[in-house]
């Protein structure tokens, strides 16, 4: 599988020997060494194209990389797919002639909000399983409570079955949403890295309009039995693909993290220097964080950003629109029926997550974050208006009720079925999801991935993940209850508020992260630079 081992690298005493300049990248900062070894040069306008570039072109013309990525990312596959599977399936359990599965409204905000439970705690274990596993491993351990939750659901004979279920199917997800951008970033040239870190979201994406596909033709058993495909897939794929050379040289497993570099490179390219760069930075980091490190702003700076970013990135109020679409387009004047207007906004969702992988490593991950925050201000704001001023349509008998009377008391005339009016719903929810997946929604996962230290990598990103879904579980959970008490348009006003907010904080705290290198990304918090082009 892997190629024959290279021969040894050169030590450091043979680079000097041979008396070449080194690049710019690889100068110290200022000419200073600090105390735990020289700092990269993480600030040059314009990287010099050796020996970065020939990482880049061996990435490119080496199509392993690509297959290692994908390998991966079908677990976010199961993901989003596993995320959006109440959509369809809440409406047909209230009509469900079986008592035992008849959701009430209660249970419908339990069966909905519980996935986000499961994430939380799939997220807590990443936080040990990153590091004690490795980034591949734990991805592949995920496959086996995936699977249990989808066997749960599809021979489901009782609500707790249903619940369990969800908890476990929420449990991978959670998992997967640590480990794969952590293994995704170490495997990808820094040249490609805004592409492929885009993939977990694009996947997750395709995952949910999958589910919403066949959500049309379906019942929701064979809903779930579906959702165990990709899982076998993903786990006989991974076996076949290296683990992260990072994890690998964090290890001591020095010979087979040098045979899965040269594998994700291709034969051609030149590895010796970015084998270097990773070695030393291992080295310096081979200890564990002890607490007063925690406290080091180089340490707690890129940590306190990615969690704050996983916060913002669920209160845009993603999650609960997601897990209540069908049911929210139900209770609204829609001119389509409800399932098809989901389908409709999972395709919308899966071409806005190609634009952003196109666009990642040319416009910068800031500037699609001001532009993602921006157009779901807009349709927050639209929907909120339109849900309070806009003609009204009660939900049919045995669905959810998410409407509620208008604030003012006085009813407005029901919409008609042909009225064009009726389309802006739909356009809104799409316009939200384009921004969401433009943006907020894959750029927040890459940049937990990049500017997480890798000393405290693995532990953090599950605490990324762990804040994201608890937070999601108190929205989704308190989703029906903040609709019924005051009106399905208190909550896109609040999300259209956490918008504004997501603007201001990505002005002032979010460095941009486009072309550098993990190692370059992590000397900049480490030497306290306010920018990289200081």
């Amino acid at each position: 599988m892997l190629p024959p081992l290279r021969p040894e690298l050169p030590g450091p005493a043979r680079w000097q020997r041979r008396g070449p300049r080194l690049p710019a990248m690889q100068e110290p900062l200022l000419g200073a060494e600090g105390p735990e070894g020289p700092d990269y040069d993480t600030f040059p306008e314009k990287p010099p194209p050796p020996p970065g570039e020939r990482t880049r072109v061996g990435a490119l013309q080496n199509k392993w990389v690509f297959l290692a990525a994908f390998a991966a990312v079908l677990g976010n596959f199961s993901f989003g797919y596993a995320l959006v599977y109440t959509s369809p399936v809440i409406p047909a359990l209230e009509r469900s002639l079986d008592p035992s599965l008849r959701l009430t409204k209660t249970q419908a905000s339990w069966f909905g909000s519980v996935f986000t439970l499961g994430a939380a705690a799939g997220g807590l274990s990443a936080m040990v399983l990153n590091d004690l596993l490795g980034r591949k491993l734990s991805i592949m351990f995920s496959a086996v409570p995936s699977a249990a939750g989808y066997a749960l659901m599809a021979g489901a004979r009782a609500f707790w079955m249903l619940l369990l279920g969800r908890t476990l199917t929420g449990f991978a997800g959670g998992l997967t949403a640590a480990c794969i951008p952590v293994y995704l970033s170490e495997i990808a040239p820094p040249g490609i890295r805004g592409a492929l870190g885009s993939t977990p979201q694009l996947m997750a994406v395709f995952g949910s309009l999958s589910l919403y596909a066949l959500g049309l033709l379906l019942p929701w058993r064979w809903l779930a039995v579906a959702g165990a495909a990709p899982v076998v897939v993903m786990i006989l794929l991974l076996s076949l693909m290296p683990s992260s050379p990072r994890f690998l040289l964090s290890r001591g497993r020095d010979a087979e993290a040098l045979r899965a570099l040269a594998w994700l490179r291709g034969a051609r390219a030149d590895i010796r220097w970015e084998f270097q760069q990773i070695q030393d930075n291992v080295q310096r980091q081979s200890s564990r964080v002890s607490w007063a490190e925690v406290r080091d702003p180089h340490m707690y700076r890129p940590v306190a950003i990615a969690v704050l970013m996983r916060f913002l990135q669920q209160l845009t109020g993603i999650t609960p629109v997601l897990v209540y679409l069908q049911p929210i387009f139900t209770s609204t004047a829609v001119l389509l029926p409800p399932q098809d207007d989901a389908a409709i906004v999972g395709a919308v969702r899966l071409f806005a997550v190609m634009i952003a992988a196109l666009t990642m490593d040319r416009a910068g991950r800031k500037v699609l974050l001001f532009v993602s925050a921006s157009i779901m201000f807009a349709a927050n704001m639209a929907l909120g208006l339109y849900i309070s001023f806009g003609p009204k349509h009660g939900p049919p008998n045995g669905t959810v009720s998410l409407q509620s009377a208008p604030a003012g008391g006085a009813e407005q005339p029901p919409a008609t079925p042909t009225s064009f009016l009726t389309l802006v719903p739909l356009l809104a929810t799409m316009l939200f999801i384009t921004g969401y997946a433009m943006g907020w929604g894959p750029i927040t996962w890459l940049l937990m991935s990049e500017i997480l230290p890798l000393r405290a990598r693995g532990v953090a990103s599950g605490l990324c993940v762990l804040v994201s879904w608890l937070t999601a579980f108190a929205l989704t959970k308190s989703f029906l209850l903040v609709v019924n008490a005051f009106g399905l348009q208190v909550p896109f006003f609040f999300f259209a508020a956490v918008c504004l907010l997501n603007l201001l904080f990505t002005g002032c705290c979010v460095p941009e992260t486009k072309g550098r290198s993990l190692e370059q990304i992590e000397s900049f918090f480490r030497t306290g630079r306010r920018s990289f082009l200081q």
